[in-house]
């Protein structure tokens, strides 16, 4: 027994010991990716049928929620709602404004946010995904645009995209007054997506980006500066989205505020976020646009969910990538369709 316990302790002292030299060890630093960006332009030019959007802001647990509210034109009666945010590392300026400005058009209101930590709003330390906290600005969010004066507070939507995609079926389960949700290209199943990754990029790179991550993880518990690594990079490079073309695309639409970094420990926590697990307490339709290529998400996880939504479940298949959802005649197609999604549940059928 007592040689047991010598053996239990010398483990525990050795993995201590792990930790502490990755989270202190100097010159470990990751290459800065840094990308120029763009400057942020609607592709939809909607200025002579709706109003124009205003800033707005709230509040969770003393950290200021920085938002855009497009309301349409001036209606006698309170109008619906659809609350968005972005997805892995976006922010409310990186092409969100085309989809806000095609539902404003069509008799909507939009309150598109930035979470905790990211573009305006506040949070400590800057670029953190935290799924916990991201969830409850979802709900923040909600909640504020149910206490507008112009909305209708029986009318909200939830609009998410990628890992917002998740986060809008997870929102909808614990939030039962929700009147229906778009999940565009969804991220359903983190430990899906976590295998699918081991098998396209290899176990050399996942133990680099794990040894990243676990840096970050515990100089978070010292209390000492956050360890960051790029958002997107080039293939075999270091970064959360590393796979062909994804560079080429945040090339191409992110805005010039964009910060191409986030704290690395979001890679040894993603796993275990699973929004596939709420779906069978989801009481509301959900329109969920499956990239059948998709390049990150792997489809048997969408798949999975729509068999648990039942009857909530409206999920259309496109054989393209997860980025192709965004851009041009794919892009046109999945709002349009959203579009008539959203009137239909939210009450705004001619």
């Amino acid at each position: 027994m007592i040689k047991l316990l010598i053996i239990i302790g010398i483990v525990i002292g050795l993995i201590l010991v792990y930790f502490m030299v990755v989270a202190l060890l100097p010159g470990f630093k990751v290459q800065r990716l840094p990308l120029a960006g763009v400057k942020a332009t609607p592709r939809t030019n909607t200025a002579s049928t709706a109003s124009a959007r205003k800033d707005v802001r709230f509040t969770i647990k003393g950290d200021a929620i920085k938002a855009w509210l497009y309301l349409p034109d001036a209606k006698d009666a309170k109008v619906p709602c659809i609350v968005m945010a972005n997805g892995t590392g976006g922010t409310k300026d990186m092409l969100l404004e085309d989809y806000a400005r095609r539902f404003q058009a069509a008799g909507m209101a939009v309150l598109n946010f930035d979470y905790r930590c990211f573009g305006g709003s506040g949070g400590q330390p800057r670029q953190l995904i935290w799924i916990p906290h991201q969830l409850e600005d979802y709900a923040a969010a909600v909640d504020f645009a149910r206490g507008l004066e112009a909305i209708d507070s029986q009318r909200i939507a939830l609009w998410g995209t990628s890992l917002s995609g998740g986060h809008v079926i997870t929102v909808a389960a614990r939030d039962h007054r929700t009147a229906c949700a778009v999940a565009q290209c969804p991220g359903v199943d983190g430990r899906a997506s976590a295998k699918h990754a081991l098998k396209t990029m290899g176990l050399k790179h996942l133990l680099r980006m794990v040894v990243n991550g676990q840096r970050d993880w515990v100089r978070g518990l010292l209390g000492l500066a956050p360890h960051r690594i790029p958002i997107v990079g080039k293939p075999g490079s270091i970064g959360l989205l590393t796979t062909p073309g994804e560079w080429e695309f945040f090339e191409q639409f992110v805005p010039e505020s964009f910060v191409n970094e986030v704290c690395a420990r979001i890679v040894i926590r993603s796993d275990k976020y699973r929004p596939v697990n709420y779906a069978g307490n989801v009481r509301c339709p959900v329109l969920m646009q499956v990239c059948e290529k998709d390049e990150i998400i792997p489809v048997a996880s969408a798949r999975e969910t729509e068999k648990l939504l039942g009857r909530y479940a409206d999920a259309r298949y496109y054989p393209i990538g997860h980025f192709d959802i965004y851009k041009g005649e794919h892009f046109e197609r999945a709002v349009e369709e959203q579009i008539g999604f959203l009137k239909k549940h939210l009450s705004l059928q001619k």
